[in-house]
């Protein structure tokens, strides 16, 4: 039911959504320092200003809430049905080509930058969704409401905030995964470990290290300062570690001192295996340099040896599994900073159902100890699973095989969405089940016409239900 005007709206409406999502994605709304009336800082604070005002000038009722979270209402009836979609982003990162990360552009039908996949473009096309509803005059009995967060990738304070003034609404989906509908996420584990040992003033020496930029982004180029070791020695070790792991090492001398920089792919931690991780890279090349016997060596060198090079799936920490359902535990080793007395590391595990306390959590606190590591953690969060035979459920997979042609299917997926501790929520687009959106990485992108076939499953979605 009204799928020829859906489909004529939005294909009309085509370039001025693209023009909407390139304003949001010109902002860069990564989390900042907390200002008088910005929580997450002036970025997120903009960015929720601009979609605010952009969606008030379509004629929507809008709420903001203390600038944690806005959100758009299509009417005052019974609340149904919510959207869940942020627009605070990670961190810009290394390694942009095709164009900087806040300049969007438009090649081969792509739309490049941070944001564009991940969530901005998804929010802009929810926001079409209703503005097809509402400008083609669709009678509906119930009100969708789209909800914009700032914080979702640190942490989801913000939508904290929310609901502790506002109900889940009976049916919620994030467009903040993939198609068709992922309807299972993993649990998770950061796994936040710390090591002490004597400091050692013995040359050649590692004078510092300092890697990664968050818990959940797989590190694409990372730095370290050695001293006292010849320039032969570094080039030998970095032409052994390329060919061995893939990285690439670029070198700068400075007196005795020499900056070392690990360049290797940066990725979405809860698919590790889609980067190549410059942290572990780096650690490989350290324990290859000729640097004088201490504690420091011996403690990186055990550290190696239970988070190597390329296991992206926890085999040498013991918590390698899978489940039919949500598939294999994945690890990205993503945070690490190593003084001449101590270091301290994280790391970014997504487990799936069949993961426990026992089984992962005191599993690697156990192996750690054993290495001479202190595991932080006390608990690790659950994963989330939303019955796939529900009327909810099916109403979505409907909506994709209609405009798709292909098979909808429940998936599960690494990735946490907003949706994780909501009751009835999924993530529900908005990028096609083969599509690398390079989320978190460098030359971010969503597909244009993943983003417009996208935006008219969400409006179907909103008839269906709300109808």
């Amino acid at each position: 039911m009204y799928k020829k005007e859906i489909e004529e709206y939005i294909d009309a409406h085509k370039q001025e959504m693209i023009e909407d999502i390139c304003t949001l994605c010109r902002i860069n709304s990564e989390k900042m320092p907390y200002k008088e009336g910005m929580p997450f800082g002036p970025g997120a604070f903009e960015a929720l200003q601009e979609a605010l005002s952009m969606a008030e000038s379509y004629g929507f009722s809008i709420t903001n809430y203390d600038n944690y979270v806005g959100t758009v209402d299509i009417n005052d009836k019974p609340h149904q049905l919510d959207i869940l979609a942020h627009l605070d982003v990670v961190p810009a990162g290394e390694g942009w080509k095709v164009t900087t990360p806040f300049e969007p552009v438009v090649k081969d039908n792509k739309l490049f930058g941070r944001g564009t996949s991940d969530d901005k473009g998804p929010a802009v096309a929810g926001l079409y969704a209703m503005r097809a509803v509402k400008e083609l005059k669709i009678p509906l009995s119930k009100n969708i409401r789209l909800i914009l967060g700032t914080d979702e990738e640190c942490g989801s304070s913000d939508i904290e905030h929310y609901y502790a003034v506002e109900k889940e609404a009976p049916m919620t989906f994030s467009p903040d995964g993939s198609f068709p509908v992922v309807n299972t996420e993993k649990g998770g584990l950061n796994g936040h470990f710390t090591a002490s040992y004597a400091p050692s003033t013995a040359m050649p020496r590692l004078v510092s290290l300092k890697a990664g930029v968050k818990v959940n982004v797989v590190p694409g180029k990372v730095s370290a300062v050695v001293a006292g070791v010849e320039e032969t020695a570094l080039r030998k070790a970095a032409s052994d570690c390329e060919k061995e792991t893939g990285i690439r090492f670029e070198l700068e001398t400075k007196g005795e001192n020499a900056t070392i920089t690990a360049i290797g792919e940066g990725a979405h931690a809860s698919l590790p295996e889609e980067g190549n991780n410059a942290l572990t890279g780096l650690l490989v090349f350290l324990t290859k340099l000729p640097l004088a016997e201490c504690e420091q060596v011996a403690t990186l060198r055990k550290l190696l040896t239970l988070i190597p090079h390329g296991d992206t799936r926890g085999k040498a920490l013991g918590i390698a599994m899978s489940d039919e359902v949500s598939g294999e535990l994945t690890l990205a080793f993503s945070l690490l900073e190593v003084t001449e007395s101590s270091l301290e590391g994280t790391f970014d595990s997504r487990c799936p159902i069949c993961a426990t306390k026992e089984n992962v959590l005191e599993t690697v606190r156990k192996n750690m100890m054993e290495q001479g590591f202190t595991l932080t953690n006390d608990s690790m969060r659950a994963p989330h699973h939303v019955d796939g035979e529900s009327q909810f459920v099916h109403t979505l997979l409907a909506a994709y095989e209609t405009y798709t042609g292909r098979k909808g299917e429940c998936v599960s997926m690494g990735g946490g969405t907003y949706v994780h501790d909501l009751k009835n929520g999924v993530a529900f687009g908005a990028s096609m089940p083969e599509t690398d959106n390079r989320m978190h990485g460098a030359d971010e992108y969503a597909v244009i016409d993943e983003l417009i076939i996208s935006a008219k499953i969400f409006a179907q979605v909103i008839v269906d239900l709300c109808s």
